[in-house]
């Protein structure tokens, strides 16, 4: 038997077994009226299917389509697939969204679950909620907040996921995360407490790792608070929501960017230009600084 015998075989009684599910939930013996899992053909449809459980209204706007498209231009599973779909998302292309804020949202989302090839938790669950928030001259940042199941997308897609955030907020000319003295302070110290308290970082940078990475990354790192544990110090601080440690936003930082900055300066040497990311090539010095810890 060939196997697209096979392929054909296996999708007719899937189809077959999907029906009868389907007729048996309409007989309203479930919570729901219908199987809850859509089939999807391809990686397109299931990242559409998989964020529009946030936003239903992107299904059938044609973002399936451009990310076939994209996939023909750069090739299957490229970063800059997950780029440009997300920033004309943004940019509300396919769709109209409430706000600034949930456009942004929902591009990373869609970025996201293309990194991630549709199957995990981090679109939904890992990346939580993209804020707008005022800086010390009284111009707006994005800010990112992560939660403990954006593990699930490995640290290159948590990283890839900053990447991302950075990228739409270029397309709509937002401005630059600022940190202030304290608040770098505060993700050093909520790092180091997360590691010797909460769970060991696969990689736990250090010190001078941490502070460069937070004075030079465009896009605020944030996080819910995922610990009843509060931090050693640099409580209270206006820009940050919470004194409990945030477990997101130190695997995003640790094991996300930290770890896998190699991988993401070797994009950016290749594709930098082309995607207006050349900025962060800052990876290079902090990757010395790696080097000689």
């Amino acid at each position: 038997m060939m196997l697209s015998q096979i392929d054909d075989m296996i999708q007719k009684r899937v189809k077959e077994e999907y029906e009868i599910a389907s007729e048996a939930r309409k007989k309203g013996y479930d919570p729901e009226d219908k199987v809850d899992v859509i089939l999807t053909k391809d990686v397109a449809e299931r990242v559409v299917w998989l964020v529009s459980s946030v936003y239903p209204d992107i299904v059938g706007k044609g973002i399936e389509d451009r990310i076939r498209e994209l996939e023909e231009k750069y090739g299957f599973g490229d970063w800059r697939v997950a780029l440009v779909v997300a920033g004309e998302v943004a940019k509300q292309k396919f769709c109209k969204f409430d706000s600034v804020e949930k456009a942004l949202e929902a591009g990373v989302r869609i970025g996201v679950a293309y990194i991630t090839m549709g199957v995990t938790a981090a679109p939904l669950e890992g990346f939580v909620e993209l804020k707008l928030k005022q800086r010390q001259d009284g111009g707006n940042y994005v800010s990112c907040f992560f939660a403990g199941p954006i593990r699930s997308a490995g640290g290159t897609a948590a990283a890839i996921s900053v990447l991302i955030a950075d990228y739409v907020r270029r397309q709509l000319n937002i401005s630059t995360y600022d940190p202030t003295e304290k608040e770098i302070n505060r993700y050093i110290i909520e790092i180091e407490d997360y590691h010797r308290v909460i769970t060991r970082l696969q990689y736990f940078p250090s010190k001078e790792e941490i502070k460069f990475l937070i004075q030079h990354i465009p896009v605020e790192v944030n996080g819910d608070a995922t610990s009843d544990r509060e931090v050693s110090n640099y409580k209270d601080l206006p820009r940050v929501e919470t004194n409990r440690i945030r477990g997101g936003m130190c695997l995003v930082v640790a094991e996300g960017l930290a770890s896998k900055a190699r991988k993401i300066v070797k994009f950016i040497e290749s594709h930098g230009k082309e995607t207006g990311l050349e900025d962060w090539l800052f990876l290079r010095d902090f990757l010395d600084i790696q080097t000689k810890e």
